[in-house]
């Protein structure tokens, strides 16, 4: 079961102001990302289950978290139906994220007081959400809306809080248009934890990655 409540999830999500996304089937090397992130100061990690056998590399990233990272929040992404909300939620998910909006996986979520987080992409999507119990509302793509989008829903809206996904780098000005926007955090995938840096292997550079980037976003919200 989840370790972490929605509320502890939603409160190191604006805390902190940045998930980072990964996956690869290597759980060795999903350790090794994983500390990286978390000495670089994340706090939170979005395994996007994308692949065969995702549940199996997610238990073993859980345990070592639970065990080894003191105060690291795992969640699953790219979750697109209850059981598979349901499977992952046993496992310890502590947050669920979709590509779109399912009822089904809120009503999963919401029994189990799991933090979940739809990808929407209209107003009337984020209305429908937050009526579920949504607390954070997964902008995707984000690359599709943009910042101005966010900006304008935050205005008849100012309670909605919005993690943009997609679209989103590490570079100081992108990251300040986005919170200046008015979103809660964004959430980083390859832009963050690249291709590059993997076949590398370069978990040093990953560290010091994430530490400016969440330096970036500290200074950009002051």
């Amino acid at each position: 079961m989840a370790q972490y409540s929605r509320i502890d999830v939603v409160h190191t999500m604006r805390e902190t102001g940045m998930v980072p996304l990964f996956y690869h089937p290597d759980v060795e090397l999903g350790k090794k990302v994983l500390k990286a992130c978390y000495d670089g100061g994340a706090r939170l990690m979005e395994f996007t289950a994308r692949g065969d056998f995702a549940y199996e590399v997610f238990l073993e990233l859980n345990k070592y978290a639970l065990n080894e990272l003191s105060g690291m929040i795992m969640g699953v992404g790219s979750i697109t139906d209850a059981a598979a909300a349901s499977l992952f939620i046993q496992m310890g998910a502590n947050f669920i994220v979709t590509p779109s909006l399912r009822e089904d996986i809120a009503k999963v979520c919401n029994r189990r007081k799991v933090l979940w987080s739809p990808g929407c992409g209209s107003l009337t999507e984020i209305n429908a959400a937050e009526e579920l119990g949504c607390e954070v509302v997964k902008l995707f793509p984000g690359s599709t809306y943009g910042p101005g989008f966010v900006k304008a829903i935050k205005g008849p809206q100012p309670w909605t809080s919005v993690m943009p996904t997609g679209g989103v780098s590490t570079d100081e000005a992108n990251l300040k248009v986005w919170f200046d926007a008015g979103v809660t955090c964004v959430g980083i995938g390859s832009k963050l934890i690249s291709k590059d840096l993997l076949e590398k292997k370069d978990f040093d550079g990953l560290q010091t990655l994430v530490a400016e980037t969440l330096a970036k976003i500290k200074q950009i919200r002051e």
